[in-house]
């Protein structure tokens, strides 16, 4: 599987890398990211790498978390590798790009389309969950056995929905913001629509708060949201995931944070307790 490098920058002792490859899952080229902690570059075969992947909200792409979450120092003194693919397939057909910011590319939602022409290539649920850490732990010093996943407001709705639909793959989860009951706001009832088709019962499989109340395991789950979110009460449904998980009896550490809006100033400020929380998960701390 070639894996093309775009660019390498010195980052803490590290590097980060910005990626390309032809993905077999979405059909297209596809975007992604990586921060090597210096253990990478320790000896001649450097030790496997607990990898942390993170799903991107709407509009973002593989380079939004590198320049602006500032995880990168803390994830290098734990030793930690981070992953960021792109949110969605670029350079495809204009009937397959877009139409509206919050619906087809920089917005594919992390599922798996299944009405035409979106399956085509929008299966970002398969390229994050399968296709990705394939290729992670065949290009880089990755272990695969330890890994955790999370992500902001789309990509808060895709690190759930991966942890919960996936058993044993993940040793943590958590979230900003996330978009946490789809199934029951705006942006969520588009997508599912377009990506979907109209039949709800279908669209289930892509909601946290749906799959929560039949989860098989019980992941280490931390979400943080803002009191000052613009989207908090038209988008976002915390209360609705908190209430799902209490009747699962799924443990869930939700802070509201007052004050706090829903960009990228609100994830760096909590970003070092969401690393700290998938370290102790790793084994790292």
């Amino acid at each position: 599987m070639a894996v093309t490098l775009r660019s390498e920058h010195a980052c803490f002792g590290g590097t980060v890398g910005f990626y390309s490859h032809e993905s077999a899952v979405t059909g297209t080229e596809m975007n992604f990211s990586v921060f090597l902690p210096p253990h990478a570059r320790s000896g001649a075969q450097p030790a496997a790498l607990p990898t942390l992947t993170y799903l991107a909200g709407l509009t973002c792409t593989e380079e939004t978390f590198m320049i602006k979450a500032g995880a990168q120092r803390l994830a290098a003194d734990y030793g930690l590798m981070l992953v960021c693919p792109d949110t969605s397939p670029r350079r495809v057909a204009p009937a397959e790009q877009d139409g509206d910011w919050d619906f087809g590319s920089g917005a594919g939602f992390y599922l798996d389309a299944t009405v035409e022409p979106w399956s085509r290539h929008f299966r970002m649920y398969s390229y994050v969950t399968q296709e990705l850490p394939a290729l992670i732990a065949a290009e880089f010093p990755a272990d695969p056995a330890r890994q955790s996943i999370f992500g902001h407001s789309m990509g808060g709705h895709g690190a759930l929905i991966s942890a919960l639909k996936n058993p044993g793959t993940y040793r943590s989860v958590s979230a900003f913001a996330p978009i946490a009951a789809p199934l029951r706001c705006p942006w969520g009832e588009k997508a599912f629509t377009g990506y979907l088709g109209e039949d709800r019962s279908a669209w289930t499989a892509y909601d946290a708060s749906e799959l929560v109340k039949q989860a098989e395991e019980r992941l280490p789950l931390l979400i943080d949201q803002g009191s000052d979110d613009q989207f908090l009460e038209t988008q976002l449904n915390p209360e609705l995931f908190e209430a799902a998980c209490a009747e699962a009896g799924h443990p869930l550490e939700l802070r509201r944070q007052p004050g706090y809006d829903h960009g990228y100033y609100f994830i760096s400020t909590f970003m070092a307790d969401h690393l700290a929380h998938h370290a102790k998960a790793l084994g790292l701390i």
